[in-house]
């Protein structure tokens, strides 16, 4: 399948990807085999790990996988699959002294070697330790669990650099943190849909008014690649416009908003007052996708504040974006659309489309190779 790109234009302008990147089953899967399973995906937050053995399962690029803490208090993670037969090995979330399989009981230490199974002393030349779990790259990164299929890939800095330095001075406490609410929503459209409405505020004046008078000032909004992380910043709202109260003397970035989307499919953000949220984003099909919000405190500590938020958030921002990505996901199965121009301002700010250029680029890189 070849599909056109911007090369393909001739009239020296940024152009949007072709509506097939969008619509084709066939790249999707392509997607997902290439792209999904070399970049870095959230998998969960050291939180749900406390104790050796806590395990929770998950899937990225259609692998069934689970984290779990082993007996040095180091997070591992596994395909979820027994060497023995291929029956998978745990669902959901729980606490194990060993990984035990359910269908023959083969039993794994916590750091994926074989103990024991049903009668292996029978086997003759049979060496235990030539048997483990099929390990998955791992980074814990300030507190998130991430995942990367590719046994070769970079580290997360290499990635996404000076991303864990930033969020240390925006948020001193976040390796104290506890996720007190996970907001899921589906949204009927490709997942680049949903990523790209998230990595540009060209919209948020006309589409989101309480984020945009309550909690920013969008005038100031800028975007900038670095590394394969689109970096957001902007000024918060005068103090008597904010929804919520804020000490501007509690920390130096206490007035600031910024947002850190890691490439593919995970930001942070950090609200003025420290507010540590998140998004990710998990592709269901060509046209359909999960999206998680995520809120936290320290140690999980209950916060009106934050209930609030959650709330005023779910209410305005997500519910106006599922409305907007739909109806662009229609618009892209349409005839009468082959890619729009692009609004490249080479000063930046907030009515510029420079980081959907920088997210295209991405995207071609990973699903084309150019």
């Amino acid at each position: 399948m070849t599909l056109p790109t911007d090369s393909d234009r001739v009239d020296g302008l940024v152009h949007a990807l072709h509506p097939r990147y969008y619509t084709d089953a066939e790249l999707y899967e392509r997607e997902r085999n290439s792209l999904m399973a070399t970049t870095w995906q959230f998998a969960g937050h050291v939180s749900a790990l406390r104790n050796p053995g806590d395990y929770f399962s998950f899937e990225i690029a259609g692998e069934s996988l689970f984290c779990v803490l082993n007996k040095d208090h180091e997070v591992r993670t596994f395909y979820n699959v027994c060497q023995h037969r291929a029956h998978q090995l745990v669902s959901g979330a729980g606490s194990a002294r060993l990984i035990v399989c359910p269908y023959h009981s083969w039993t794994y230490e916590l750091d994926g070697s074989l103990r024991s199974g049903l009668n292996l002393q029978s086997v003759r030349g049979f060496d235990p330790g030539s048997i483990c779990l099929a390990k998955v790259k791992t980074e814990v990164f300030c507190g998130f669990i991430f995942v990367n299929l590719d046994p070769d890939a970079d580290p997360m800095d290499k990635w996404f650099p000076g991303v864990r330095e930033a969020l240390g001075e925006f948020v001193p406490h976040i390796d104290a943190l506890k996720p007190i609410h996970w907001i899921e929503v589906e949204e009927r459209c490709n997942w680049k849909v949903a990523i790209e409405n998230y990595s540009e505020c060209y919209h948020c004046r006309i589409n989101h008014p309480t984020f945009a008078s309550g909690v920013v000032k969008p005038e100031t909004y800028d975007i900038q690649p670095q590394g394969y992380c689109l970096r957001h910043t902007t000024e918060c709202q005068n103090l008597d416009r904010m929804t919520y109260d804020i000490d501007l003397d509690s920390n130096p970035h206490a007035g600031d908003y910024s947002s850190w989307f890691l490439w593919p499919m995970f930001s942070f953000q950090v609200y003025p007052g420290n507010v540590l949220n998140t998004y990710h984003w998990r592709p269901l099909a060509v046209d359909r996708v999960r999206v998680f919000r995520g809120w936290y405190t320290v140690g999980g500590e209950p916060s009106d504040i934050i209930d609030g938020l959650a709330k005023q958030d779910r209410e305005t921002t997500v519910k106006e974006d599922i409305v907007l990505v739909e109806s662009v996901q229609r618009g892209l199965n349409s005839r009468g659309y082959q890619g729009g121009l692009l609004v490249i301002d080479p000063a930046g700010g907030v009515h510029s489309e420079h980081s959907i250029m920088a997210l295209h680029q991405w995207m071609r890189e990973s699903i084309d190779g150019s």
